[in-house]
């Protein structure tokens, strides 16, 4: 028998990709969305009994609370998303992705429980050579960033939950995301064959949106055997730098020439490699290559080519 589920943020990048997932693993599922992009994302689950949605604001507490009550486990991925638009809206980006988070907990009971995303931008600059496990510092260096890492905190010092600090997702999504790095290559790949790369040699890791929705099911079925602690969810074998990523974007897409700059600065500064041994050990292992992303992306980019699909 499957759990009654709230995802918060539910017809997002993620969500519209997590939400199927969910009530094909028997789960009953209810989307809180604002759907501030206009976004369909979900109409193909509407014909599904267990799944429900609702037009609304997770900061909104007389929305939230009747929605929380009825909930087994929460999966608030409500958040204003990557650096540029966090800066462009400091205010709606602390008030959802961290003060929303602490009055959720703040609605919970000690049975019910959290799977909380954030990101492992947290990491920051990483020391050369050397892995970022779980127990690195957390030195995130944007405020996407710092609500991420502290939203965290507060769903782990609160208990019954798990933590997913999950690499740059890649791959295609009926809310697509352009702006993410994996994606935004191959776009310029398909769509401009060129891009000039500032500060080359800055790595991160990757990950397959559609391992991410893995990863969370993984920890619902193993839920206490994990809890309590964070997880890096990423590719063991794709932590690469931005000319790295490129070369691998070539082999895809013959056509596509990437320079490097001489001078100028890429404004997102997070350089850093990690290791995601701990959540390997408890069993999960992705089942999607940075390769097979880079392939799905050149066939869905052949579809979309609109600006409205980033979150910038």
């Amino acid at each position: 028998m499957g759990f009654n589920i709230l995802i918060t943020g539910g017809a997002g990048y993620l969500g519209s990709i997590l939400t199927p997932a969910l009530l094909e693993a028997g789960h009953r599922v209810t989307v809180l969305d604002s759907f501030m992009f206009g976004q369909n994302s979900l109409a193909q689950l509407c014909a599904f009994d267990e799944f429900d949605v609702v037009r609304g604001d997770a900061r909104n507490l007389n929305v939230i609370k009747p929605l929380v009550a009825k909930a087994d486990i929460v999966i608030p991925l409500a958040a204003i998303v990557g650096a540029p638009m966090c800066d462009s809206d400091t205010i709606a980006a602390t008030s959802t992705n961290l003060d929303a988070v602490r009055d959720l907990v703040g609605l919970l009971s000690r049975n019910q429980r959290i799977l909380m995303p954030i990101t492992n931008s947290g990491y920051g600059v990483g020391e050369a050579g050397k892995e970022c496990t779980e127990e690195s510092p957390l030195r995130p260096i944007s405020l996407y960033g710092r609500t991420k890492v502290e939203a965290e905190k507060v769903a782990l010092d609160r208990g019954n939950a798990i933590s997913f600090r999950l690499a740059t997702v890649f791959g295609m999504s009926p809310r697509m995301r352009i702006d993410l790095l994996v994606n935004d290559f191959v776009h310029r790949a398909v769509t401009d064959r060129t891009v000039v790369l500032f500060e080359a040699h800055f790595k991160r890791n990757y990950i397959h949106i559609r391992d991410v929705a893995r990863a969370f099911i993984h920890g619902i079925d193993n839920f206490d055997g994990m809890k309590n602690l964070a997880y890096n969810v990423g590719l063991s074998d794709a932590n690469l730098s931005k000319l790295e990523l490129c070369e691998r974007i070539q082999k895809r897409a013959p056509n596509f020439v990437y320079l490097e700059a001489a001078v100028g600065e890429d404004p997102d500064k997070r350089d850093y490699i990690v290791s995601n041994a701990r959540i390997e050990q408890t069993g999960f292992m992705p089942k999607y290559s940075l390769d097979d992303g880079i392939g799905e992306l050149i066939k869905g980019y052949r579809m979309i080519r609109n600006s409205v699909y980033g979150n910038v």
